[in-house]
């Protein structure tokens, strides 16, 4: 019979290696991932002060975007200033709360993010489908029903994800191949039946993922459809603007984020530092390009950028 020890179930703390096979460029590799986080945080704050301000922007559209501002500060700060403190101090510790806490934001903000991205897409598709209700459908108590409810089916999803991991007891090494914590990577240091764990991490968060990405994929054929029929061709230009940089964001997003999943469960043969490298692009990368996109192809934040930074220049 195995016993365990009462403390392998509640581990003192896990090491995270960074990125395998790399560690002699760590200092290297950290740079630019500096100057992509301050990029996000910079880009999303300049966003959110944006919409904040301006009573013209104070519409569903871009509500759903300061939401996905604030969530995508949320993603890249639950993961990059540990990623950073590895590469540059070489602090590699982290305690088993503090790993299991950076583990829900980073998995709450993923599926919050997609739900976000879902919600836009609806808001997009009654705008262009049906722009004599939209603010009969889109009403402020609608917008927070769908708040409320995006919100809460994310922390619903990942939540169970923390007590999954903390009934498993670690008794073998606790030594982490990667720069942050995630589910499955920290499950696998178990020496105990993971099954539970790895079927709930794939059938839950990620079939949500994949029910949201098919109901974008929806609103969006149908989108194009009703673009193809307007009869002005300026109108279908100014559509097909609006909508291209969502699909930018949309893609961004969801690429490198599917493919570190699919790794994971099926990519045995996927070098671990290519891996690793691709799981940290969709925690920095759709942060920092978000609010870009959302600037430069929204005509009405860009006026507000240009305008903010031109009384600066003045001043």
């Amino acid at each position: 019979m195995i016993v365990f020890n009462l403390s392998s179930y509640n581990p003192g703390h896990f090491v995270l290696v960074g990125i395998p096979g790399l560690e002699q460029f760590h200092v290297w590799i950290g740079i630019p991932f500096c100057m992509i986080y301050i990029v996000a945080v910079m880009g999303n704050c300049i966003l959110l002060y944006l919409i904040a301000v301006e009573r013209s922007l104070h519409e569903p559209m871009f509500f759903f975007l300061s939401m996905l501002a604030m969530t995508d500060l949320i993603l890249s700060t639950a993961g990059v200033p540990k990623t950073l403190s590895i590469f540059w101090l070489g602090a590699r510790e982290i305690t088993f709360p503090g790993c299991l806490t950076q583990m829900f934001f980073l998995h709450y903000s993923f599926v919050l993010d997609s739900a976000i991205l879902m919600a836009m897409a609806f808001d997009r598709y009654v705008a262009i489908c049906s722009p004599l209700r939209y603010t009969t459908i889109l009403t402020p108590k609608t917008i927070i029903k769908i708040v409320v409810g995006i919100s809460f089916r994310s922390f619903c999803i990942i939540l169970p994800v923390v007590f999954l991991l903390t009934r498993l007891p670690f008794c073998r090494t606790r030594i982490i191949p990667h720069t942050y914590c995630e589910h499955i990577g920290v499950a696998r240091l178990a020496c105990a039946d993971i099954s539970i764990n790895i079927w709930y991490g794939f059938c839950f968060p990620v079939m949500t993922v994949i029910s949201d990405v098919i109901l974008i994929a929806v609103s969006y054929a149908l989108i194009l459809s009703a673009v193809f029929r307007l009869p002005s061709r300026d109108a279908r230009q100014k559509a097909l603007g609006t909508c291209g940089s969502h699909v930018c964001v949309i893609l961004m997003f969801y690429i490198p984020a599917f493919f570190s999943i699919l790794a994971h469960r099926f990519g045995h043969n996927v070098p671990r530092t290519f891996h690793i490298m691709f799981a940290n692009l969709y925690v920095i990368i759709p942060p920092a390009l978000n609010p870009i996109v959302y600037g430069v192809k929204t005509k009405q934040i860009w006026d507000k950028v240009v305008l903010l930074f031109s009384k600066r220049s003045q001043l």
